[in-house]
This record gives C-alpha cells, structure tokens and sequence, in this order.
C-alpha cells in the first residue's frame, strides 16, 4: 500500500517461464496485489510463477493465446474486483525496472494524471536499446499523438499505472488484444478525456527475445486510422438530428426492457 492507496500489478506474460519468476520477486513491497496473467502459454509460465510463493500473487490463465491487449485487460478486471485503487502494467520479462514503479505511480496518487506511461527515450539508458525497436518506436509515437492529440512520446511503453476511476471510464471490452493495444488506449483515453502524463523509466535489456515483428509497426498504424474514424463515425451520428418518433420508439423499448 502506498498513501492508504490499494496497488495492484499486471504483468501479463506469454511463455516466460524463465524470467516470470525473476520479475515478481523485483516488486516493492508498496504492491499489495500481484496478477499474473498466462496468455495460453504452451511453456511453465503458469507453473514458474505459482512457484515464486509469492503471497500477493494470482495467476491467471487464458487457454488460448489473445494477445497482450486481452491479457491486460483480464488483468485490470481481476484487480478491479479485488478494489484496487491504483492497477500498474510492467513486462513479464524483467525489461522494467521496479525501481521506477513509485515514480510511474506517483502522479496518479497525488491527483494529477489519471493514466501515466513510462518514456524510455527521456533515460540515459535509451541507448541500450535495439536500434531498430528505438525507431519504430518513435515513428509510431508519432502517429500517435497526431491522432489522439496527446503529448506522449514513448507510446509503445509498456510500464503504466492508471486510477480505478479512470479504468471504470474505459470501455474495456474495445480495447485492441494485440501489440497495439498501448496505441489503442491512449486514442480512448483521449475521447473520454483522461489527463495522460508520462514519466522517464529506464529501458532493460539482457539476453531475453522481443515479440514483435517489423509488420507489426503497420498493423499498429491501420489500428490508429481505425479508431480515429470510427471516433469521426460516433461523432457524426450524434449530431444528426433526432428522427421523429425515435424517442417515444426508445423509451417503449427501454420499458419492454430491450436494447434497440
């Protein structure tokens, strides 16, 4: 617990029985809840994390892989049913470094973000990234703000923490189950007007193996003009003008207890 806040962590992992363990046992002790979430993985992932006997722990398991996106977001529900006040995302790779996790944390307790995301390209460690992640990354950060009007420059940062309140604002249901999901819920924190701030983190990298694919890059920016115009769609229905009858038609409706 941290400021009377309940934390929870989400670490949503897809066969890291190798470093799953290594990361929860690098949680401060200001977590109080810790989900492990096992995208279908066909290694001991599951198995590796319930061995860390780690009190705060659950682990959840998906029987087929959806992506990282449905993995966070089952993750988010489990530590919204157990009433977290504050729910972090970090990497089930040890690429994150728990040290950062109050600074991550911290403009969500004092009130003045409701979802922060960690910057690497601000760490004096940017350099040790791949060179090739280093530049997709920017490219889409790019895209990103151009389309959500953020001032986020680390998009693809997997490090966050975001308010309760604000995760029962988001239609999660909606959100993108893949590698653009970051992408995808900061264009719907933008339209449900979340303040978004980020914080430097340091990037971590050893020996272990990235997921993502060069072809990824173009599926996260299809994703992006998707939700911008379904964004436009939304906006131009409800500026049409209501049909007659459409409001005696919903309210029978609504009484007969059906959605139209």
């Amino acid at each position: 617990m941290l400021e009377a806040k309940r934390i929870a962590v989400v670490i949503p992992a897809y066969c890291e029985q190798r470093l799953i363990g290594r990361t929860i046992a690098s949680l401060p002790d200001v977590v109080d809840a810790i989900y492990v979430v096992d995208d279908g993985s066909p290694d001991a992932t599951s198995r590796a994390a319930s061995a860390s006997g780690d009190a705060r722990l659950r682990v959840l398991r998906h029987e087929t892989n959806q992506g990282v996106g449905a993995a966070i977001v089952s993750g988010y529900r489990a530590a919204l049913a157990e009433h977290a006040d504050v729910v972090a995302v970090m990497a089930g790779d040890a690429q994150m470094d728990p040290s950062d996790l109050p600074a991550v944390l911290g403009p969500v307790l004092a009130g003045r973000a409701d979802y922060v995301k960690g910057n690497r390209f601000n760490s004096r460690e940017r350099r040790n990234m791949p060179r090739l992640r280093r530049a997709a990354g920017q490219v889409l950060s790019l895209a990103t703000r151009l389309f959500s009007g953020l001032d986020v420059n680390d998009c693809q940062c997997g490090f966050t923490a975001i308010s309760s309140q604000a995760l029962a604002t988001l239609p999660l249901g909606e959100l993108w189950h893949g590698y653009g999901y970051p992408n995808d819920l900061l264009l719907l924190a933008a339209q449900h007007g979340l303040r978004v701030a980020e914080v430097t983190v340091r990037p971590v990298y050893a020996d272990e193996q990235s997921g993502v694919r060069p072809w990824h890059a173009l599926l996260i920016l299809g994703l992006l003009v998707r939700r911008s115009l379904r964004k436009s769609e939304v906006q131009a229905r409800l500026s049409l003008p209501e049909a007659p009858g459409a409001v005696l038609a919903t309210a029978r409706h609504e009484r007969a207890g059906r959605s139209i």
